[in-house]
């Protein structure tokens, strides 16, 4: 495949030629050959990669029901999302936050839905609630997750509940619409053969914890912390290989940092989220040369619901971006989806938008997401003998970057193929 004309950083106006093996072959001006693809001064870029993204439950959510503070509003709209769709079937439904309409559990889901089974996730995907109907069905009626509360459970719920129809051709279009070309499926205890299921996206996918050359995710939970000593004994017990640990408040990461002091930092060890982060570790976190996945759309999508539910002390330090990439800390981002918004330019645009002093420039927000799938941070350019994943865009760089938008996205390529229309 050869594609005229387009704009590659760094090297100005050229032709790209692809060869049989999804490399790239040739950069240059005036190659010879026809052209398979008139770029008409279009920016070449390496194709997205989101990295940290759940796929099998983005897949689950688009055929569940939406219950988010922006889907539907009070007790009223609760009840009337719910109770669509034949009767009987399981409803399952997603993204509910307590600003909808309180606190749920088995008696206020029964009271709202009693005659079908019905389970509720909770935005940040670590709860499930389940009516009478549900755990009735599931076999849970008479034990300890009674009250319909199940936390963490969804490994267990998988055999438990029907299963959803997950269309992962679908997901992988819409991804490949934005230019994605590659995920790094971020759950911590992948089902059996998720590899293989998820090789029916396009894209080049990297699964935590089951890819020797992943890293391994480690979930912390407030509840159940370990020790400093505990959780560096774990990491040690994973060397060689790089880890990714889960970190949404500041004592998991300080628990963290101790740990990974202890045990020694390796290249491509992460911190998934690091949702809090006081000034103070900055040069700690810089010392380590630990990447920082984040979210910086986070404080976008949720600021309603972070300035109630955050406390005061946490909130300037929440997500932060602009002052990680100042003190010379490794940056990259992920989507988080189906938890944050499945579109990487979306997460751009709210990087930038940010009113909060971690506004990053266009420019920045792009290279969260052009980083290489086992060094985050580190952006990926456009070199003969490189992959052929490729996003071409209808505009030049600098027009884009103004715009920050899917509608750029012209095509996608993933080893030099086509996997947009």
């Amino acid at each position: 495949m050869l594609i005229r004309a387009v704009e590659v950083e760094g090297r100005g106006l050229v032709d790209v030629r692809v060869g049989a093996d999804g490399r790239i072959a040739e950069i240059g001006r005036r190659l010879g050959g026809s052209a398979d693809v008139d770029g008409r001064g279009g920016a070449l870029l390496p194709g997205l990669h989101d990295h940290h993204v759940h796929l099998t439950a983005l897949a689950a959510a688009a055929a569940s029901v939406r219950v988010g503070p922006r889907d539907v509003q009070g007790r009223a709209g609760l009840a009337a999302e719910l109770r669509e769709g034949p009767a009987g079937e399981w409803v399952r439904a997603v993204g509910y936050h307590e600003s909808v309409a309180g606190e749920l559990d088995r008696w206020a889901l029964d009271a709202i839905v009693p005659d079908r089974p019905v389970r509720v996730q909770h935005r940040s995907g670590a709860m499930w609630f389940l009516n009478s109907v549900a755990l009735r069905s599931a076999g849970l009626d008479d034990g300890e997750d009674r009250d319909g509360r199940l936390w963490r459970s969804d490994e267990r719920l998988r055999r438990l509940v029907p299963a959803v129809r997950l269309d992962l051709a679908g997901l992988g279009l819409r991804a490949a619409r934005c230019g994605v070309t590659g995920f790094t499926n971020a759950d911590p205890r992948p089902a059996p053969g998720l590899g293989r299921a998820l090789a029916a996206l396009p894209q080049r996918v990297v699964v935590m914890g089951a890819d020797r050359t992943a890293p391994v995710k480690i979930m912390l939970d407030d509840l159940s912390l370990p020790t400093p000593a505990g959780l560096a004994a774990t990491v040690a017990g994973l060397r060689p290989r790089p880890v990714a640990v889960h970190c949404v408040t500041r004592v998991q990461l300080l628990v963290t940092l101790l740990a990974l002091e202890q045990a020694g930092p390796v290249g491509g060890d992460r911190v998934e989220h690091g949702a809090v982060i006081p000034g103070d570790v900055l040069p700690w976190l810089r010392r380590l040369r630990v990447t920082v996945v984040r979210q910086p759309h986070f404080p976008v999508e949720r600021g309603r619901e972070y300035a109630t539910d955050v406390a005061p002390d946490d909130r300037p330090h929440l997500y932060r971006c602009r002052s990680l990439a100042e003190a010379g800390i490794p940056l990259a981002a992920g989507t988080d989806a189906p938890y944050g918004t499945p579109d990487p330019w979306a997460v751009m645009r709210a990087a930038v938008a940010r009113e909060d002093g971690e506004a990053v420039t266009p420019r920045a927000a792009l290279r969260l997401f052009l980083g290489a799938p086992e060094r985050p941070s580190r952006p990926r350019r456009l070199k003969v003998g490189g992959p052929a994943d490729l996003c071409l865009l209808h505009a030049p760089l600098r027009e884009a970057l103004d715009a920050l938008s899917a509608g750029v996205v012209r095509a996608t390529y993933v080893g030099g193929r086509a996997v947009t229309p």
